[in-house]
């Protein structure tokens, strides 16, 4: 019977393929522009490591001064150098890390490459295990390490490419600024996107190639790339412990609800400490945001691309709007085809069935034409200089997505006009005739 209801529908739509083509049209401008924005809004607010984020906090206190102080004003995001190795020495957490981003000159020794320059993480060892880092070749360094300010390097698979052809690189020497590092590990494939644990640089696409201990960077002076915060008498981001300046990204790995909830009172007893000692002035102020919340704080999806992205599904709501009327049009100008299969016994049912499968066959045809209009759609947002561009893809999921959408759309918006015309009484239909 469905095959039957096919062949009448499809033969039914190449009879009029003016009005055909115009609602298919409506459905692939409606799917196409929503898809291409759900794509958009899909990649950005994406969970950048799923099945941990609930388990790792982004803690935040206020060292600031009293000047423009308001009651429940927010924390600074970062932290200072000395709140950050209190913090990491005091080792309240399941795992923690203290880091900040930069930039560093990679002198080559394969002929005919020049130095170049390498987004690079300062971080401490539970960088690694914390954030489910995954090695190619090696491993990464220890805490020891990071207490002797050794001179090891972690480098991205993608630089291990472009300085060793991918062969184990651990083991050989890598100058960083003029200086020798023993390189210990290669990183897999790991580009968490958004770069959630540091939001100061870039939020996506940042491909950092390496990755040196925190203490070792300040030893060698490499220099921090990102947002600052300073405050009294000035001063500028360093390892100075009287530096009035948040300039670090301190994380921390909590297991269950009830470590949460304990380190955020450790938290507060440490605000209240620090504010005994005189260095805090402002009363406890603390947050602990998990990885989605941090997020969400952060602002990390643009508004604008929100906004976009009502705008598109409002445009498919008038898309589907304008197809219901072309479909109340087309099926009551069959109006009385219609009412002589009811008066040979069709039932009410079967007369429904048959447009729906008509509808369907529309929101098909549109759904292709959708899709191919958000590949175009995402091509153009991949052209557009921003962070995020080169991540705009369809992936199978979001395919599937669209044909469901626009099939499912065409369905709903054939079920008014197909209801009307097969409840129509054939008798009045035929005296009309």
């Amino acid at each position: 019977m469905l095959g039957y209801y096919v062949d009448l529908g499809l033969r039914s739509l190449a009879r009029t393929p003016i009005l055909t083509g115009l609602m298919v049209l409506a459905i692939a401008l409606g799917i196409g522009a929503s898809m291409t924005m759900l794509t958009v809004l899909r990649v950005l607010s994406g969970n950048p490591i799923p099945g941990k984020s609930s388990k790792l906090y982004s803690p935040q206190i206020d060292p600031r001064d009293l000047f423009d102080y308001a009651p429940g004003v927010e924390p600074p995001g970062q932290v200072t150098w000395m709140d950050g190795m209190n913090l990491l020495r005091a080792k309240r957490a399941d795992r923690q890390a203290l880091m900040t981003g930069g930039n560093v000159a990679i002198q080559s020794t394969q002929p005919g490459l020049d130095p170049f320059f390498e987004p690079a993480r300062f971080t401490t060892a539970d960088f690694f295990p914390m954030f489910d880092v995954p090695f190619q070749y090696g491993h990464w360094w220890s805490a020891t390490d990071d207490d002797d300010r050794s001179r090891v390097a972690v480098i991205s698979h993608a630089l291990d490419d472009r300085l060793f052809a991918g062969k184990d690189s651990t083991g050989q020497t890598l100058r960083l600024g003029g200086r020798a590092f023993r390189i210990i590990g290669v990183l897999g494939d790991w580009r968490p996107n958004p770069q959630f644990y540091d939001l100061n640089r870039k939020r996506y696409n940042e491909n950092e190639g390496v990755y040196v201990p925190l203490s070792t960077s300040q030893d060698v002076g490499f220099d921090h790339d990102g947002d600052a915060e300073c405050w009294g008498n000035g001063g500028s981001p360093g390892t100075n412990p009287n530096s009035p300046c948040v300039w670090l990204q301190f994380w921390v790995q909590l297991d269950t609800p009830g470590k949460a909830a304990a380190y955020r009172q450790f938290l507060d007893r440490y605000s209240d400490e620090q504010r005994a000692l005189g260095r805090f002035q402002r009363p406890p102020n603390v947050r602990l945001r998990d990885v989605t919340q941090w997020l969400d704080y952060s602002g990390v999806v643009p508004q604008d691309v929100r906004l976009q992205t009502w705008l598109a599904f409002g445009f498919l709501l008038v898309c589907l709007v304008n197809t219901v009327g072309l479909m109340l049009a087309k099926f009551t100008r069959r109006q009385g085809e219609l009412s002589v299969r009811r008066a040979m016994g069709a039932s009410r049912g079967a007369l429904f069935g048959q447009l729906l499968v008509e509808s369907g066959a529309v929101g098909l045809a549109g759904g292709i034409g959708g899709l191919l209009l958000a590949l175009l759609g995402l091509s153009l947002v991949r052209h557009r200089p921003t962070e995020y561009a080169s991540l705009a893809h369809l992936d199978p999921a979001m395919l599937l997505i669209t044909v469901l959408l626009a099939t499912g759309a065409s369905l709903l918006a054939g079920v008014l006009p197909a209801r009307r015309v097969s409840y129509v009484p054939p008798a009045l239909q035929l005296r009309s005739e």
